[in-house]
């Protein structure tokens, strides 16, 4: 390694993505490129960063194993900043195999660590933890134990684990004020906010309550009822019905919870799930089948009654009951909610989902996405919607620190 390419390193490593620039800016030879598209991932210039990694590492020589592993590691970094999972995940497996196998297990974590933050992304919390239980970051830089950490604390948090969080974000605190990057003490900042905001709100007979994470975690971990808004689904404890592609059932749940312990009048239970001011013979008789599907799902949870006007909640075991909405009221909120658990969703599926027109759709997402709330994925036809990342920083700003060229 020659002293600028050292030199450049050192500077990546400390943050300095302009001092590392300085060095190699007017360089063609591999080790060059890629600490040049590791500088330019660091200042957001994702394209320009992709290319330059792909350039090196096809310049790298056939015995140069470690080198273009390194490469395929940084390249794949910039692919999820970018939101393109287009790729498959084997190459970046392999890359850690690779680097696994030469020693260099600082950067076979971190290759991992972006193998479980693009499984977040995309939803798979499940597939994330497995991988994320098979990383060890004892005696790694603290940088790379930080970065860990606050993966961590995202599947945690999007599970809402609020208690295993709050020790990952602790631990990630401490392994930052060791790195000294400045922008990853931002990041587990900003991931210590999201804890103490707003999360959800609390409907009842007793009146309306704001719920930090910790608060909606202790509700639906407890004996009652509650109809949740923000996954759209229904149950408490371990018990829980996924209803955000039943948008008919979740709506009568819904409606029925907000007047419990009062009954609801088929009218009102008419014009609320079919969108209806004259429901006719028809819409009454999908009302009593609609009825039976919501009974047949929640036989261990409620008994749905029929009243005189109407139809009544009844929760088994006098369970209180609750409504758990979103933060906000209107179109946005509603589409935030849907994409509060972490899937890539398709604009007919959250049409679907909400009961709306595509159009009405298309235009609170294109609200959120300027509001920097919600991200796609993808163009045309394959375009997915998501929300953005709990945390900011990680797959962009972090990627030199344990890329030394060698």
């Amino acid at each position: 390694m020659d002293s600028l390419i050292a030199a450049s390193a050192r500077a990546l490593a400390a943050g300095d993505a302009l001092g590392a620039l300085k060095r190699v800016a007017l360089r063609e030879d591999p080790p060059a490129l890629a600490l040049r598209g590791i500088a330019m991932a660091q200042l957001g210039e994702l394209p320009r960063a992709r290319e330059l990694l792909q350039r090196a590492a096809g310049r790298f020589e056939d015995h140069e194993t470690l080198a273009r592993a390194r490469c395929v590691v940084a390249e794949a970094e910039v692919a999820m900043a970018m939101r393109d999972f287009r790729g498959s995940p084997q190459a970046l497996f392999a890359a850690a195999a690779t680097l696994e196998a030469q020693g260099d297990r600082a950067n076979a974590l971190q290759a991992r660590l972006i193998a479980a933050r693009r499984l977040l992304l995309l939803g798979r919390l499940q597939e994330a933890a497995n991988l994320l239980a098979h990383c060890d970051t004892q005696g790694l830089p603290p940088m790379l134990a930080a970065v860990a950490e606050l993966t961590a604390a995202e599947l945690a948090l999007r599970s809402l684990q609020v208690h295993a969080a709050r020790g990952a974000l602790d631990r990630a605190q401490s392994a930052a004020e060791r790195a000294r990057v400045p922008a990853l003490l931002a990041e587990v900042a900003q991931a210590r906010e999201v804890l103490d905001r707003p999360a959800a709100r609390r409907l009842s007979l007793g009146g309306e309550h704001t719920l930090r994470l910790d608060e909606v975690s202790a509700l639906m971990a407890s004996d009652a009822l509650v109809i949740d808004a923000c996954r759209r689904a229904v149950g408490g404890g371990t018990a829980w019905h996924l209803l955000a592609r039943r948008p008919v059932l979740f709506t009568i749940a819904r409606a029925l919870a907000e007047a419990w312990p009062g009954d609801v009048d088929r009218e009102t239970l008419n014009l609320k799930a079919f969108r209806t001011r004259r429901p006719d013979e028809t819409h009454r008789a999908r009302l009593r089948v609609e009825i039976g599907r919501l009974r047949a799902l929640l036989p261990t949870l409620a008994r749905i009654e029929a009243t005189a006007r109407g139809f009544a909640l009844r929760p088994l075991l006098d369970r209180p009951v609750f409504v758990l909405a979103p933060p906000i009221d209107g179109e946005q909120a509603s589409v935030m909610a849907l994409l509060s658990d972490g899937a890539a969703w398709s604009t007919s599926a959250l049409a679907l989902a909400l009961g709306a027109s595509q159009r009405t759709v298309q235009r609170a997402l294109s609200e959120l996405e300027a509001a920097g709330r919600a991200r796609a994925i993808g163009q045309s036809r394959a375009r997915r919607w998501q929300a953005p990342p709990l945390t900011e920083f990680t797959t962009i700003l972090l990627l030199p620190a344990v890329l030394p060229i060698a």
